[in-house]
């Protein structure tokens, strides 16, 4: 056999032109750069860095100067900022919109399981009332044999009667 074709060995790895990335590794990444973009913090970094650009090339010796007046070299490397910064900006959105989505499909099923839990115990409470309905209540056996001991005594009585006026 010229190449390892035996089923009980595994193959080895091609291998592959293409870059390999961790797509989770590069979201994270990028929702934290998004975060970033959206602080103060960016803006003043932003601010002193353009600044000193634009200070350095007007008011440096001219032979220290490296991006003269129209600053097209500025120009540029903000485009290529801005054209990288929309991407993972949208990419940390989706990311956002993909959790979002998850926790209101767990939201909605906590709350069904907590209407059901309450509908159940809705149930049980109305059969207990129900069941309570039907049992005797500690007023009532007291009254019922408040009752019937007058009944016996009113009885005894009338037999005692007789017998003392003899």
């Amino acid at each position: 056999m010229a190449r390892n074709n035996r089923l009980d060995t595994p193959r080895e790895a091609g291998r592959t032109l293409r870059p390999n990335f961790d797509p989770e590794a590069f979201g994270r990444l990028s929702e934290r750069f998004a975060r970033f973009l959206g602080t103060a913090g960016f803006l003043v970094y932003m601010t002193v860095f353009v600044l000193s650009w634009v200070l350095w090339n007007a008011f440096a010796p001219v032979d220290l100067r490296f991006d003269d007046f129209p600053f097209i070299f500025l120009t540029l490397i903000l485009s290529l900022q801005a054209s990288y910064a929309a991407p993972l900006i949208l990419l940390a959105q989706n990311r956002q919109a993909d959790r979002d989505r998850i926790q209101v499909s767990e939201d909605r099923a906590r709350n069904e399981r907590s209407i059901a839990d309450t509908e159940y115990l809705t149930r049980e409470l109305a059969s207990l009332r129900n069941a309570l309905g039907e049992v005797a209540t500690r007023d009532f056996l007291r009254n019922e044999l408040g009752d019937m001991l007058e009944e016996v005594l009113k009885e005894l009585r009338g037999n005692t009667q007789p017998d003392t006026e003899k």
